[in-house]
């Protein structure tokens, strides 16, 4: 079978193709760029548990050496510290300067043998059927690359999504933000702070080796924020933060940062999806639209790597769309009813039904990965099984538990997420002290065991001391990407069929049915041809 078609080497089109080949299946990734990131040290990502797991899993190095994750966060108001909150019940966020992530993640691609990196190759046109996508070029290699699927990563200005006639509607510079990334010593070391004034707001953000992000929020129709005018908030500020006198520091990167509101109206046409920047633009806070890139990129390659090793329904590969276009959407609302009102400093009431906390609480969940601005996504499950209440309901993020995987080692469940596999973990306090061998002929393990091995979809069994909320016995059916779709109070093996079944969308279709346009092509003029065939991967 043909290999993937990954267009865009961005950290979303990289980690696409990591985790396609985690799941054993090859793909070519299709840059524009000659292969190196520019160096933005202001440019800056913030990862969650979830998608700072997915990263460590996929091989990025670069997170141990060039991130930073908060040591606490900290709120003032004015000139009074408001609030400080630490991270022992909470997973700290992980900020990281976006082209060390998406260097760290190239070198994994570039080393991985499933994955062909091709630089300086532009898509212009794409043609679809019902068994493939074929891809045109131009640049160092001008040629047909023909794929089983192709995903378009290529950001804001997405070809893919031109060349698919979708249409991106939404809301253009929703708020103005001067950035900037300097070296210096401040009150709190390694501490994130958000700094409400009355007439400003500004939040400072950790990154390694004593850098720090600083970002302005601006004012929606000012005047262009020139070098002098930056230099002096950046002195005034230091200044108000250090007792009066501004500090030393280095000045490494400075810029303005615009935000868009804009979702595709579709995300998938045929044999083509779109994922990232392509699909959506959000940022109320300022980092986290590389983060719901990267939530697409792994809901997306465990339905194409079903579907390419053992076939998959159309139904299954409309819920890429259908989930995670959801969920942004989801993002978008709350960030388009919230922080107009956030910003102004008036009730909440009216724009978030049952919200009575401050401005300050609801912006801090934003950043740390909870709330409604912030909160990992749930997704609907097919058949919500709930046999035995849990901490997740279905749907949701399973808790990162230590699991006793198939080889016998102890590691954290989501270490075990991405190779296109469900799992199934069987809640048996005691289970951690015994040898592999022995609990795997024990009490309910045979028939368990049995139960998985007659699965619709390659499922590993493993065993866990405790989940939060659930009894022993409990049986808990877990997505590829980590979402929770069933619980069950002990072995249930025409349930737990059923469920998993549920998961994959029912059984295979004989074909994904061609979109209703068959060849899409750009308006370029160049008449340069190529008769090459598409490579081998």
């Amino acid at each position: 079978m043909d290999p993937v078609i990954v267009v865009g080497a961005g950290p979303v089109g990289l980690s696409l193709a990591l985790a396609l080949a985690g799941a054993g299946v090859p793909s070519v990734v299709l840059d524009e760029r000659p292969g190196k990131d520019e160096v933005r040290p202001a440019r800056t990502v913030v990862l969650h548990a979830d998608t700072a797991a997915m990263a460590h899993r996929l091989g990025c190095t670069t997170l141990r050496d060039e991130g930073a994750y908060f040591a606490a966060w900290r709120t003032m108001r004015r000139s009074r510290d408001t609030h400080r909150l630490t991270f022992e019940d909470h997973p700290a966020p992980l900020h990281v300067p976006q082209h060390a992530l998406a260097r760290g993640l190239r070198d994994c691609a570039a080393a991985h043998p499933l994955v062909q990196l091709v630089c300086d190759s532009r898509l212009d046109a794409l043609e679809q059927d019902d068994r493939g996508v074929t891809a045109h070029t131009r640049g160092a290699e001008t040629t047909w690359w023909r794929g089983s699927y192709l995903v378009g990563c290529d950001g804001a200005r997405s070809t893919v999504r031109k060349l698919l006639g979708i249409r991106f509607p939404g809301r253009t510079a929703v708020e103005r933000h001067a950035v900037a990334a300097l070296r210096t010593e401040l009150p709190w070391p390694g501490e994130a702070l958000l700094h409400r004034g009355a007439q400003q707001e500004v939040t400072s953000r950790p990154l390694a080796d004593g850098v720090w992000r600083l970002d302005w929020l601006l004012p929606a129709r000012g005047d262009l924020v020139t070098p002098d005018a930056l230099v002096t908030l950046i002195r005034d500020t230091l200044a108000q933060w250090c007792g009066g006198t501004t500090p030393p520091y280095d000045l490494l990167d400075t810029g303005v940062h615009t935000l868009h509101h804009r979702l595709a109206r579709r995300w998938r046409d045929g044999r083509a999806f779109l994922a990232g920047d392509a699909a959506h633009l959000l940022g109320a806070l300022g980092t986290q639209g590389v983060e719901e890139g990267l939530r697409d990129a792994e809901n997306l390659a465990w339905k194409l790597s079903l579907a390419w090793h053992q076939g998959a329904s159309d139904a299954l590969l409309d819920g890429y769309e259908g989930e995670r276009r959801t969920a942004v959407a989801s993002r978008l609302r709350a960030a388009d009813q919230a922080m107009p009102t956030l910003r102004s400093g008036g009730g909440l009431r009216n724009y978030l039904p049952g919200a009575s906390r401050s401005a300050e609480s609801l912006l801090t969940d934003g950043h740390l990965g909870r709330g409604p601005l912030g909160a990992e996504p749930a997704y609907a499950p097919p058949v919500a099984v709930r046999e035995v209440p849990t901490a997740t309901e279905p749907g949701g993020p399973v808790a990162n538990v230590p699991v006793t995987a198939p080889d016998g080692a102890t590691v954290p469940l989501r270490d075990l997420l991405g190779q296109g596999r469900l799992l199934v973990v069987l809640v048996a306090p005691g289970t951690g002290v015994w040898d592999r061998r022995h609990w795997l002929g024990a009490g309910l393990m045979p028939r368990l065991a049995a139960a998985v091995s007659a699965l619709p979809v390659r499922t590993d069994l493993l065993v866990a001391d405790s989940y939060p909320g659930a009894p022993a016995h409990t049986v808990l059916l877990v997505r590829p990407d980590g979402h929770l779709a069933a619980t069950f109070a002990g072995v249930r093996p025409a349930e737990l069929y059923e469920a998993a079944d549920a998961v994959r969308a029912g059984a295979p279709e004989s074909r994904v049915p061609a979109p209703t346009p068959t060849t899409s092509t750009s308006t370029s003029t160049s008449t340069s041809t190529s008769t090459s065939t598409s490579p081998t991967v």
